[in-house]
């Protein structure tokens, strides 16, 4: 692969080693905070993630393949991890998530060319989508949400910097839930 499909996997095989060094081995005390008011813990982003794998990026890469713009995509269950998850350790979630985005990536180098990228597919309320801008949505979609999981570790610690929160902008974006995307 050249161009386009190795810059951005070369950033989606990131993801999984960079959830592993911040994330694994990390006490409760750290990970059990969201980002934001109603917002995620670092394992609920994990999760998502997850069910990303599992539901979304590939499988809608092979609609657009397949199908092109005559069947749209499936919906793409956000919470899905909050029951599926439940009592499963970070640590689990965060092996299992590399082990998914490993195939992922083996399949996507198998079924898309730089020819394929302007092909198109229909998402449910986006309409007319194409498949360099699912794989551009990926990549920055893992960036989105490892500042998600940023946020969260520094929340679990926001009352303990004292007056030194006025000078850290992740804290404060906890405050502004409307800045958080999900």
């Amino acid at each position: 692969m050249t161009g386009f499909i190795a810059e951005t996997t070369a950033l989606l095989a990131r993801t999984p080693e960079i959830l592993r060094t911040l994330l694994v081995g990390l006490p409760d005390a750290w990970t059990d905070t969201p980002d934001a008011a109603d917002g995620w813990r670092p394992r609920d982003v994990v999760g998502h993630l997850i069910t990303g794998e599992h539901t979304d990026w590939i499988v809608r890469t092979r609609r657009i393949l397949e199908d092109g713009t005559s069947r749209p995509f499936d919906r793409f269950e956000r919470f899905a991890m909050l029951e599926r998850d439940a009592g499963v350790p970070l640590d689990d979630l965060v092996e299992r998530f590399a082990t998914l985005r490993a195939a992922n990536l083996a399949a996507l180098d198998s079924l898309v060319a730089e020819a394929d990228l302007d092909r198109r597919g229909m998402h449910p309320t986006l309409g007319e989508v194409t498949l360099r801008e699912l794989l551009a949505t990926w990549a920055v979609h893992d960036l989105d949400h490892v500042g998600q999981i940023y946020a969260g570790l520094a929340g679990s610690h926001d009352a303990d910097v004292g007056p030194w929160k006025a000078y850290l902008g992740i804290l404060l974006r906890r405050e502004d839930p409307s800045a958080v995307a999900r």
